[in-house]
């Protein structure tokens, strides 16, 4: 997990929506969407749970926004 990720989660964990996390990060949406997608699977987990309003963290995902804010 690089650093770019590690920004991606912590943002998205604290805005909770991909609108809002993307617009803070001066990226696209999609690609956060991606990103994020893309590290569940490496790690093969589920991070957040995807709600009609927004995102919220899993307790896996819970764990990793707790050790990526401790670093």
């Amino acid at each position: 997990m690089d650093l770019r990720e590690q920004k991606y989660v912590c943002t998205l964990a604290e805005l909770g929506t991909l609108t809002r996390a993307a617009e803070r990060l001066y990226i696209s949406q999609p690609a956060v969407s991606m990103t994020i997608k893309k590290l569940e699977e490496s790690l093969g987990t589920t991070l957040f749970l995807r709600k009609p309003r927004g995102v919220v963290l899993t307790e896996n995902g819970r764990l990793l926004y707790d050790g990526v804010k401790q670093a």
